[in-house]
This record gives C-alpha cells, sequence and structure tokens, in this order.
C-alpha cells in the first residue's frame, strides 16, 4: 500500500473514529490533531489559536490592519499555508492517514491518495454529541449546523471547491447507513488493494 488516506467528514459524523480506525487496520501513522501541534511548533502561534482559526477566513483589509499592525498576508492564510507544509511534511514520510485541515486538496497534484468524505443524517450526528458532549438535541442540531457552515467556508476559502462534493472524493460515505467500523473496514479494503 503506498497511498495516503485523506477524511473529510462533516461534524460528528464519525470521520476522525474512523480515520483512526483506518490507520490502525492498514499499520500506518494517524495525523490529526499532531497537524496543529507541529504548524504551532513551527510558527510560534498558540494551538488554541490555530484551531480557532482553521474554521475562520478574512480577506477583509480593516480586520487585518488591526490583528496585524500592518496590511499583509492574513493570517489565517499564513497558518494555511503552514499547515499545508506540514501536511506535505507528513505526506512525504509516506502511507498514513490525514483527518481534515483541507488535506484533500493540498495533496491533490503530487502525492498517491485516496480521498474520503464521511457524512451522515443529522438524526445520527446529533444523537452522537447528544450522547458524547450531553448537550440537548436543540443544541446539538445548532452546533452541527455551526461546525459544518465554517467548515464549508474554509474549505471554499482555501480550495474553491465544494466541501462534500462527491466530485472531490474517491468515495463518500454515510455512518448512519453502514456504521463506522463497517466504513473504517470499507476503506481500508479499498485502500490495501
Amino acid at each position: 500500500m503506498s497511498k495516503i488516506v485523506t477524511i473529510s467528514r462533516q461534524y460528528a459524523s464519525g470521520g476522525s473514529a474512523i480515520g483512526r480506525e483506518v490507520a490502525k487496520l492498514l499499520g500506518v501513522p494517524y495525523y490529526d490533531r499532531t497537524i496543529i501541534d507541529v504548524t504551532a511548533k513551527e510558527s510560534g502561534f498558540d494551538p488554541k489559536y490555530i484551531e480557532r482559526a482553521e474554521q475562520t477566513t478574512t480577506t477583509s483589509f480593516l480586520y487585518n490592519l488591526a490583528m496585524n499592525g500592518m496590511y499583509t498576508q492574513p493570517l489565517t492564510d499564513q497558518l494555511f499555508a503552514a499547515e499545508s507544509r506540514v501536511i506535505k511534511t507528513l505526506a512525504d514520510k509516506g502511507p498514513c492517514v490525514i483527518v481534515g485541515r483541507c488535506a484533500d486538496y493540498v495533496l491533490r497534484d503530487d502525492y498517491d491518495c485516496f480521498h474520503v468524505f464521511i457524512y451522515s443524517t443529522d438524526k445520527f450526528r446529533i444523537d452522537r454529541i447528544v450522547e458524547h458532549d450531553g448537550l440537548s438535541a436543540a443544541d446539538a442540531a445548532e452546533v452541527i449546523k455551526q461546525k459544518d457552515k465554517a467548515r464549508r467556508r474554509h474549505y471554499k476559502y482555501y480550495t474553491e471547491r465544494i466541501w462534500g462534493d462527491a466530485a472531490n472524493y474517491d468515495i463518500c460515505i454515510n455512518t448512519a447507513t453502514c456504521g463506522l467500523d463497517n466504513a473504517a473496514r470499507i476503506i481500508s479494503e479499498l485502500v490495501g488493494k
């Protein structure tokens, strides 16, 4: 197996858990939070700031002037460039699973990749959040709406593609239909061929 698996996902669809299981089944490294930590170390930015900035995009002159003291490349763009370098460095090491961070786009040209999009029904995602985070169903639905909107906007801004569009991925999997374990098995079987 020489492929790098990238996993994009709707919030609370199980993409991170699936990514960890795929990495385990294939015997390759798993990268998600690691990318934030390495980017923080290289850029000097606080990891919490990077997490917030990942879901923020702005081209506002006044915002950038206020944040940077002068108009330069927006901080969010600088962080995306730094994360992209980290993603490519990790991919250069060999087969792995990378979750999120527009990795499907970052690695689109020069790497042998298998791109996956994980999605699910609102009910499935709401139930996962209610169980995991203890939120009410109404609050969970609002969190999903906000997170997905931020991911969609972030992806569009940096890739000029539509987040979740099947044309951008090798496979799209609905976890409400097949479950997390089956999704991981399907991906690892397809990649392992």
